[in-house]
């Protein structure tokens, strides 16, 4: 009989989810776009009505499954949900809210622009008329409670979205690969690159990486934060006045990317720059690389086509760290329906909505859905989120520091990966974009 894995999140209410002391202030009252109050109410209308939501595959896999059982709760109101890829979703997403047809719940990546502009609702009415300060722990709704400079999170402030599901990135690895090369699942850093040489002394591609969309960021984090520890790289992820990116921990990550480049444990670097995340994913599913530094949204598509095979763990390092957030949505201010729209973000918390997560390869809103199989994948994966939480490990994604660091950074890795930039001059432009952002 296998062993079950389940995860427990009693510790997140300590502060293991980002690992700060966080306090959030008293909440003001909802406005919409025009600045006038919104009612927020748990009295849904009776009318037929219809709300629109947009996400991207990876996050609204999970979500778009979760509507029907909303639907069949809740009859007369219908849930039309449409989804872009990534990078055009975060391009397009204030557009859309600012437009004469605005959606009314969307994913939010990144608070950046889109909270200093109102185009999302405060929510703290709502969290306290659902008791959703009770449900969750502190920190995984402080994660997107923003200053009132509209950028700085973590900090206090109001709180501009609600969790469905919970993120993580790590490393993937080929079981099946890795036996035949005669390696274990590594724990140290020290022990990761020696799969890396081993790998690529025995004609196995070490590292399958798809940095078309700039997904080289997360190796860079997860070396970064892996030697600098979590508390350093969320003061700097969240905006806290002060903080550097230039620091010996992020230099040595840089370093380290570029000297994996120059050993050829990444692959051909056009081939690594012209291959979206997506396609990497394909790849490693096909047998072509040992390892993949991914999130765990992918988790349902690596399963299916590596099946006992696909394994996963946290990125190892000096500091046992993960890379993650909630997946979010928000309210628009132009919303005609915000009380509906907030009983379908309460909905995300459900038993239905959660185990829809789960399946889908996201850590639960309700946690007591989050029973797996030791050895599988949801297995592997229960246990490294239960470990980057002991470890008070999980950072914010550096992506999402400003409303244009994503570029940035798939910018930056793209020249260091196709060997076009310096170390210095990347961490130079990575901080600037920062400063220009938080600075002052």
């Amino acid at each position: 009989m296998q062993r079950r894995t389940r995860l427990v999140l009693a510790p997140l209410a300590a502060g293991a989810l980002l690992g700060l002391t966080l306090t959030a202030c008293a909440p003001g009252p909802a406005t919409n776009g025009g600045g006038a109050a919104v009612d927020a109410s748990t009295t849904l209308t009776d009318d037929d009505i219809t709300l629109t939501l947009m996400s991207t595959p990876e996050s609204g896999a999970a979500t778009e499954a979760t509507i029907a059982a909303f639907e069949k709760e809740h009859p007369n109101i219908t849930i039309e949900y449409s989804q872009t890829n990534y990078d055009d979703y975060n391009q397009s997403v204030n557009l859309n809210l600012a437009g004469d047809k605005s959606p009314d719940i969307v994913l939010l990546n990144a608070v950046a622009n889109t909270v200093k502009n109102k185009l999302v609702l405060p929510l703290d009415d709502y969290a306290d008329l659902y008791g959703w300060n009770d449900f969750f722990p502190t920190n995984q709704l402080n994660q997107w409670r923003v200053a009132d400079d509209g950028s700085t999170l973590g900090e206090g402030g109001d709180l501009y979205a609600a969790p469905a599901g919970f993120s993580l990135v790590g490393t993937y690895y080929n079981k099946a690969l890795a036996a035949q090369l005669g390696i274990t699942a590594p724990t140290t850093l020290g022990d990761f690159e020696s799969a890396l040489a081993a790998a690529q002394g025995s004609g196995v591609l070490p590292v399958q990486l798809g940095n078309a969309e700039g997904h080289a960021a997360f190796v860079v984090q997860l070396l970064g934060q892996g030697e600098g520890g979590a508390d350093d790289a969320n003061a700097w992820a969240f905006g806290h006045k002060g903080e550097t990116f230039d620091t010996d921990a992020n230099r040595t990550a840089v370093d380290t990317l570029v000297s994996w480049q120059k050993a050829g444990y990444l692959g051909d670097p056009t081939t690594v720059n012209g291959t979206d995340l997506q396609g990497a994913v394909d790849n490693f599913i096909a047998g072509k690389g040992l390892f993949l530094v991914d999130g765990i949204w992918d988790a349902g598509k690596i399963a299916e086509g590596l099946g006992a095979d696909a394994g996963f763990l946290p990125f190892p390092g000096k500091n046992v760290t993960g890379i993650g957030t909630s997946v979010a949505y928000a309210i628009s201010t132009k919303s005609a329906h915000p009380n509906e729209a907030a009983a379908f973000l309460d909905f995300l918390r459900s038993p239905e909505a959660s185990a829809q997560q789960f399946a889908q390869g996201f850590m639960p809103d309700d946690p007591t859905v989050a029973v797996a199989d030791e050895g599988t994948l949801q297995g592997d994966i229960v246990a490294a989120w239960a470990r980057v939480a002991e470890a008070n490990g999980l950072v914010a994604f550096n992506n999402n520091a400003t409303a244009t660091m994503n570029d940035t950074l798939k910018a930056g890795t793209q020249k260091l990966i196709a060997g076009q930039t310096s170390v210095d001059d990347f961490l130079t432009s990575v901080q600037d974009d920062w400063a220009a952002a938080h600075a002052g």
